[in-house]
């Protein structure tokens, strides 16, 4: 935790004093209590606009699950989303998502099958890993039977199912009211906060990357 807290001071330097203000406001209301985890997703508009979504409920973080295609975010439109939320790829397998189960999360397919909660009803307790389908296929048979349970928003037209982006913003949006409603302490611990502060302050700096490098290796921080 001293590493870390020397880190971020140590950063600091390079930091503008409004970016610095606004890293150290916004890492406040941060959050890793819903985990979005997209399911080969291929479209790069839609995964631009998850990231968008994310980042403006603050929960800053998102696993790709990766087969045939590569979760690449299009950064025009995006609109500098993706230099504070951390894409986590992975293999698109169960593996993947019994490793996000052992961290302690929830797995929920967000899908109408298998008596689905409807979002305005579910009640979060704890920490949950939102899992959405392709663009195509939706969430797979084999997602769903792994799940805890399955997630669904009520639609009312003739159209049964949202894009993967809309159904994303709407899920990270209903959740995060939930939470702001609640009496659950959702947001990141200290030495979370601190390893989150210490990526965004390195994504601001030119050369960051190599800034940070070279000052772990100084410090012999590995």
């Amino acid at each position: 935790m001293k590493d870390l807290a020397q880190t971020f001071e140590y950063l600091k330097q390079f930091l503008t004093e409004e970016r610095l203000a606004k890293i150290e406001h916004f890492s406040k209301e941060s959050s890793d209590f819903v985990l979005p985890v997209m399911d080969d997703v291929y479209q790069f508009r839609n995964a631009a606009a998850i990231i968008r979504s994310v980042e403006a409920c603050a929960f800053h973080k998102v696993v790709a699950m990766e087969e045939e295609n590569v979760f690449n975010p299009n950064l025009t439109v995006t609109k500098g989303a993706e230099t504070w939320v951390e894409v986590e790829k992975m293999p698109k397998n169960i593996d993947s998502l019994q490793n996000i189960k052992d961290r302690g999360y929830k797995i929920l397919a967000v899908s109408l099958e298998k008596n689905a909660v409807m979002l305005p009803e579910y009640e979060i307790t704890e920490p949950i890993a939102l899992v959405f389908g392709t663009e195509q296929a939706g969430v797979s048979e084999e997602v769903i039977d792994f799940a805890d349970e399955t997630l669904a928003i009520p639609m009312f037209g003739f159209t049964r199912s949202y894009n993967v982006s809309v159904a994303a913003g709407i899920c990270m949006y209903e959740l995060k009211q939930k939470l702001l409603k609640s009496n659950i302490d959702y947001k990141l611990n200290e030495q979370k906060l601190l390893e989150m502060q210490i990526r965004w302050a390195v994504n601001s700096i030119s050369s960051g990357k190599e800034i940070y490098a070279k000052y772990l290796a100084e410090q012999n921080i590995l």
